[in-house]
């Protein structure tokens, strides 16, 4: 099984564990979020890292959080996670802001962290691009903050 740049396997086995649990295959999953079923396997396996807006489509049909699916959390649901139908790249990129002052970070230094530069860090948070899922992980992990919460889906 590949290795993922976040999650580890935790990811996977939360992917393949809600799937199975649903007695569901690798393309019924790939229709339900209208992608390829080689495409949902590699999120599966570890190969490639699912894009959040997908993440988002998978959570709300399991009822889980995004935590949950990326290891951040050992709880499946939270009572306070609302199902969102698509992802708010402005919301997102205010709350990523906030991270950053509250942290007392600059762009420079948030995008050195995440391995970036500091236009794509801008770029997220004028809401002009949606985060990259590892980057969005890796803020989370590091400045322990729920991704649900990044999301705006709590």
């Amino acid at each position: 099984m590949g290795k993922l740049l976040l999650g580890d396997v935790l990811m996977n086995n939360n992917l393949f564990n809600l799937r199975e649990y649903k007695d569901l295959y690798q393309k019924d999953i790939a229709e339900i979020i209208g992608v390829h079923q080689r495409t949902y396997s590699s999120w599966e396996t570890g190969t490639k890292i699912i894009p959040l807006s997908h993440l988002n489509t998978l959570c709300n049909y399991y009822g889980v959080s995004m935590d949950y699916v990326l290891g951040l959390s050992n709880n499946k649901t939270n009572k306070n996670i609302v199902q969102i139908k698509s992802l708010n790249k402005k919301e997102i990129g205010l709350r990523i802001k906030k991270i950053r002052e509250d942290n007392n970070l600059s762009l420079r230094k948030l995008a050195s962290e995440l391995n970036t530069t500091s236009s794509t860090i801008s770029a997220y948070e004028t809401g002009k691009t949606l985060i990259l899922t590892a980057f969005a992980y890796q803020i989370c992990k590091n400045y322990k903050i729920s991704l649900d919460w990044l999301c705006g889906r709590e």
